[in-house]
């Protein structure tokens, strides 16, 4: 078996992975997983006790127990190519023999949540609701680097939207896990996620510039494909990335929202941090 290079996985002084200076005995069976780094410590504050604690970059890592259950809690910031390092090296940390660089044969299979903010596209996905991701929706181009295989209904819903909205590429569909969903989804709204490569004109905003796709907002909320059984509820700036590199790598990830907008009643909450803090109650209490 052929070694992977130093230039390829590039590990710090102490062994860790580069970016998120992490070692294999810093992640649970479980790991949640945050954009803004402030929202780690919104979750450890519910842990029973913290026994570690890393800070490089915008990925903050934070691993204690929560009801007797060890659990890691880490930050990503925003955007699918964070995500990218993120999944990568969380893969490397398990599925690759970090001394000797080789890729293990036995592949362990990461459970990965993330408890993300998001904007709605429908009327009927109010504000302070909590979302689960069925299928991600990449208008990003991270797939267009990778061979990500998709199902024939993937690749047809892909092609659908492409024809009938603004988007001026193919973009990428991607199903999560659904045996997270079945554990942490009770209750909440079942979605489709369409991730962004921006927060203002991908998005639909304007300030001073001018957007290209001025109508690319109206074109999502009102999408639905043949059988009418597929609409898009909700974006945000992660989800595809994590769905598509989890097909990859072979992992279980489930991204679950706290809508603190509705982009289509110009509607934003009156507390959002209620509705964050909420979602990850309920997160933890379902682990």
């Amino acid at each position: 078996m052929s070694k992977i290079s130093e230039t390829d996985l590039i590990l710090n002084k102490d062994g860790s992975v580069y970016h998120l200076n992490l070692l294999p005995k810093h992640l649970s069976d479980t790991i949640i997983t945050v954009g803004d780094p402030g929202r780690v410590y919104r979750v450890s504050e519910h842990f029973d006790d913290i026994e570690f604690e890393m800070n490089k970059r915008e990925f903050i890592t934070q691993v204690g127990t929560y009801k007797g259950k060890r659990v890691t809690v880490m930050s990503t910031g925003m955007g699918t190519d964070n995500i990218e390092i993120l999944m990568t090296e969380l893969d490397a940390l398990v599925n690759i023999d970090l001394k000797t660089r080789e890729v293990k044969s036995r592949k362990k299979k990461l459970k990965i949540i993330r408890i993300g903010t998001s904007g709605s596209l429908q009327d009927d996905v109010p504000v302070d609701s909590h979302l689960v991701t069925d299928y991600a929706v990449g208008l990003d181009n991270l797939m267009a680097f990778y061979d990500l295989p998709m199902t024939e209904a993937e690749e047809e819903i892909a092609r659908d939207i492409q024809k009938k909205t603004s988007v001026p590429f193919l973009p990428y569909i991607v199903k999560g896990s659904e045996a997270l969903l079945e554990q942490f989804g009770e209750g909440m709204i079942v979605g489709n996620t369409v991730t962004t490569p921006g927060f203002y004109a991908p998005q639909g905003r304007t300030l001073r510039t001018a957007i290209k796709y001025p109508k690319l907002l109206e074109e999502l909320n009102y999408y639905h494909n043949k059988s009418g059984d597929f609409w898009l509820t909700n974006f945000e700036m992660e989800t595809s990335g994590y769905y598509a590199m989890a097909r990859l790598l072979g992992h279980e990830v489930l991204s679950v929202n706290a809508i603190v907008a509705n982009r289509i009643k110009n509607k934003f909450s009156k507390d959002p941090n209620k509705t964050i803090d909420a979602l990850i109650k309920k997160v933890l209490d379902r682990i």
